[in-house]
């Protein structure tokens, strides 16, 4: 008489003794296709079934960077069965956006976009194709748009002007010190929250702090799991052992759906309304097959993911390195007096005529990107790079990091000299790509220059800024998929006059 409990951990160790001799031969053979292709220059020290996922270290933009410098400008390593290009040039950039930005509009299925990316169709994630043609659309017309974003303005202005009696309340009398991480933090994300489902969640006069700490959290878990480079998004055999990190993805997925839902089902409830789910709403009304509520869930989350982090940790490296820089802050803040002067605040209309400030901002974007590494792109067909076949379905990661640094470009590329863009021939926009390249670029950057723009800017006119003793600020990033201060900026301000005559006004 057989015993069945002998009989199963027999079939187990055959089936699974099976599977690793598929994967092997489907390696082999992997690798076999590719002899008589040309590859870019690999780095040692790649082990078999894992390749070169040993050598990421955090921070990996470093790390990467490290690789570029040894072995060049593109090089191609194996991370378990998939094979990724690694671009550290400009020039090369540019090819790929370009020559074959079309070949390369793809993106990888990875377990981030499964469970948090609505089984990736949202816009970062979705693959080319008529439904991402879709949703940019929507979002280049309906959303980001000039005549949108101008809506828009009333909230930025007025949240801004939020933060300054803030932060104006204990700094009459003298400097004052303050954290500054989560002031930004909070600005950010009721600006957000306000043009998306109108209300404000942080600050006086809210009764959302629950809901607000709700969103905080499942956003920080977001870019957690985020920043973990999951084997098992390139060794599929290790999904089937030990499923600790899919069911984390799948209970925050859970968890942010459920947010997002509770956000749409509250304004069609409540119907009327000037904001972005309102805009959604109707034309899900016009179009209820395309427009379902998870398409427009799947467009917050873009918009207030990507949005409420970038945007604030731009403005707290920026601030950052004015205060290391304090030659910058005077001749910024002159500007904006002689521009603007003392008798009223900044508004967006006088971004044109603040040549200086927005080379800060550019200068700060080019040292410190919000995301040092571009979202990861993936070859659709067979194309050539720099001279290099590059085989479908290859991964293509772009350190913007390492770009915006480039000695080639670059005059002294490690210091923070705003100066660099005054010569007009300097086109900014072309040499550092905070927000991408090609047709998926962020739609989203004019409202996050905007966002920065106006606040940094009312930040130095309304204030005198000093570090809190006489140590540079520390300029170290710390882990995540957006590339945060490794400790949050803490500074001393202290009001100037106008900063009396807006809390005059408000008290």
């Amino acid at each position: 008489m057989r015993n069945p409990n002998m009989e199963n951990p027999i079939l187990l160790y055959i089936s699974l003794a099976l599977i690793f001799i598929l994967f092997l031969l489907k390696l082999l053979q992997f690798s076999n296709s590719r002899t008589n292709q040309k590859l870019p220059p690999s780095p040692t020290g790649r082990l078999p079934l894992i390749g070169h996922l040993h050598l990421l270290k955090h921070p990996i933009h470093r790390t990467l960077h490290g690789l570029s410098l040894k072995y060049g400008p593109i090089l191609s390593l194996r991370f378990g069965s998939r094979l990724v290009f690694l671009v550290s040039s400009p020039s090369i950039a540019e090819e790929c956006f370009t020559t074959n930005d079309v070949v390369l509009a793809n993106r990888p299925r990875l377990l981030m976009g499964k469970y948090i990316g609505y089984n990736n169709t949202t816009m970062v994630a979705s693959p080319y194709g008529s439904h991402w043609r879709n949703l940019r659309k929507i979002g280049s017309i309906e959303i980001f748009s000039n005549h949108r974003i101008n809506m828009f303005s009333s909230i930025r202005k007025d949240e801004v002007k939020r933060l300054l009696c803030r932060l104006g309340r204990d700094s009459r009398g003298g400097f004052t010190k303050v954290e500054l991480k989560s002031v930004f933090t909070d600005l950010t994300l009721n600006n957000m929250m306000r043009m998306v489902a109108g209300k404000r969640y942080c600050g006086d006069g809210t009764n959302n702090e629950e809901e607000a700490m709700e969103f905080k959290e499942i956003l920080a878990g977001v870019i957690k799991l985020g920043s973990a480079s999951h084997p098992g998004d390139f060794l599929p055999i290790l999904n089937w052992f030990g499923h600790s990190f899919e069911k984390k993805l799948k209970k925050m997925g859970e968890r942010m759906d459920r947010f997002l839902q509770c956000l749409i089902d509250e304004k069609r409830n409540n119907g009327g309304g000037n904001t972005m789910i309102d805009h959604l709403l109707t034309l899900q009304q016009s179009k209820p097959e395309y427009y379902t509520d998870e398409v427009i869930k799947g467009l917050i989350l873009v918009i207030l993911s990507a949005g409420t982090d970038t945007i604030s940790i731009t403005i707290e490296w920026a601030l950052s390195n004015l205060l290391n820089h304090r030659d910058a802050l005077i001749k910024a803040r002159i500007e904006i007096d002689t521009q603007v002067g003392q008798n009223r605040l900044i508004d967006e209309s006088d971004f044109s005529n603040l040549q200086y400030l927005q080379n800060i901002i550019f200068e700060t974007l080019r040292l410190y990107p919000p995301a040092p590494l571009l979202i990861p792109h993936m070859s659709s067909n067979h194309c050539i790079i720099n001279g290099y076949d590059m085989p479908p379905n290859t991964i293509l990661m772009t350190n913007a990091w390492t770009i915006h640094r480039d000695p080639e470009i670059w005059e002294e590329p490690l210091k923070f000299n705003p100066d660099r863009f005054r010569n007009d021939e300097v086109d900014a926009e072309k040499l550092i790509m905070p927000f991408g390249l090609g047709r998926r670029t962020c739609p989203g950057a004019g409202l996050a220059q905007r966002m920065v723009c106006l606040t940094l800017g009312s930040l130095i006119q309304c204030f005198e800024w000093e570090r809190i003793n006489e140590e540079e600020i520390n300029m170290e990033e710390g882990k995540g998929i957006t590339m945060s201060k490794l400790k949050p900026l803490e500074a001393l301000c202290k009001a100037r006059p106008i900063i009396n005559e807006l809390m005059e006004d408000v008290d």
